[in-house]
């Protein structure tokens, strides 16, 4: 009887530190690095400079809609398998190719740091590895985005805002940097700008009445409508008489998706100001908020002459998503 209750003790010690080991591993991971958007793709050179290298190229660098001059999803940089060690190994983002393994696609968290995704793809030739990218080309650009979104809306509340009234006037909280300003506010709009380095990145929070957006096949047209009228009420130009309008030679992409849990319509375009040389790109979202029997509509817009737009679109975008309606 003591033998057996001395094996249990010695079992349940050894149970307890193989645990504790486990979860100290994951603590200690060292803090993920990279700049924002940019994927570390390990494959060997000769992978890169052919065929693999054009599939990868092709899922990760397709332009991004809605942007005034074509920029790439991602930037992407190369390691070859023989290098991929120490702090080349801690990017936020890593897309590995396994050449002569089983075919197939695996998502890994925090894997040599954290936070951190690392996505592994596999074939026993190099037209199974190519087979495997194509298929899965959502499933990849959704994984590393969605990461992206986090590590951004982590940076921004470093130092949250405190503006307390958009919780007050609209019933919702929406995580975004201090270093954002107000520009106006009334009862039922908000409109935040925070100063880059050529221009503002901009974000609009308003509410409309339920009826005032109908399910139909002219969606697309009422919310341009209605942002319109908000630019000409509120986002006044340099010029007299100028305002922010959508630009018509650009046709507006629309599609519905999920903010909190709710229905929402996401639409992507080109702004410029009426009679004035001004423009860039906006995100619209407009989410259904049935519960208070309204629409909540946020919009970031950029205006960054002269500069790429992907980073601080996606800064937006994070900040859109952030959003908690009560």
């Amino acid at each position: 009887m003591r033998n057996m209750i001395c094996s249990v003790v010695v079992l349940l010690l050894l149970s307890s530190c193989g645990k504790t080991e486990k979860k100290a591993d994951d603590e200690f991971l060292p803090d993920a690095s990279g700049a924002i958007n940019n994927v570390s793709v390990v494959t060997e050179n000769d992978y890169w400079d052919g065929r693999v290298g054009d599939a990868i190229r092709s899922v990760l660098t397709k332009p991004i809609y809605g942007l005034p001059q074509d920029e790439p999803m991602f930037s992407i940089s190369q390691i070859p398998p023989s290098v991929f060690s120490g702090f080349v190994t801690k990017n936020r983002t890593v897309l590995l190719i396994k050449p002569n393994k089983e075919q197939g696609i695996e998502i890994l968290t925090n894997v040599y740091a954290k936070p951190q995704k690392v996505i592994v793809v596999s074939g026993k030739t190099r037209e199974e590895i190519i087979e495997e990218l194509s298929k899965n080309e959502s499933k990849i650009i959704e994984t590393f985005r969605h990461e992206e979104l986090a590590e951004r809306q982590r940076q921004m509340m470093k130092s949250p805002h405190t503006f307390k009234s958009i919780k007050e006037k609209l019933g919702l909280s929406i995580q975004f940097a201090s270093i954002y300003r107000k520009a106006t506010e009334t009862d039922n709009f908000f409109w935040f700008r925070k100063d880059i380095t050529t221009g503002t990145n901009n974000l609009m929070i308003y509410e409309l009445p339920f009826d005032a957006i109908q399910r139909n096949d002219s969606v697309v047209k009422q919310i341009i409508k209605i942002r319109d009228s908000i630019g000409k009420a509120y986002i006044q130009g340099p010029l007299e008489g100028s305002y922010m309008v959508t630009e018509d030679a650009y046709a507006p992409f629309i599609e519905e998706t999920t903010i909190d849990n709710k229905p929402a319509f996401e639409t992507r375009g080109i702004w410029d100001v009426k009679n004035a040389f001004m423009g860039g790109p906006f995100i619209n979202y407009a989410i259904e908020d049935s519960k208070n029997n309204r629409w909540v509509v946020i919009e970031g817009f950029s205006f960054a002459p002269s500069v790429e737009k992907r980073n601080y679109m996606l800064e937006l975008e994070s900040i859109i998503r952030s959003v908690k309606i009560e």
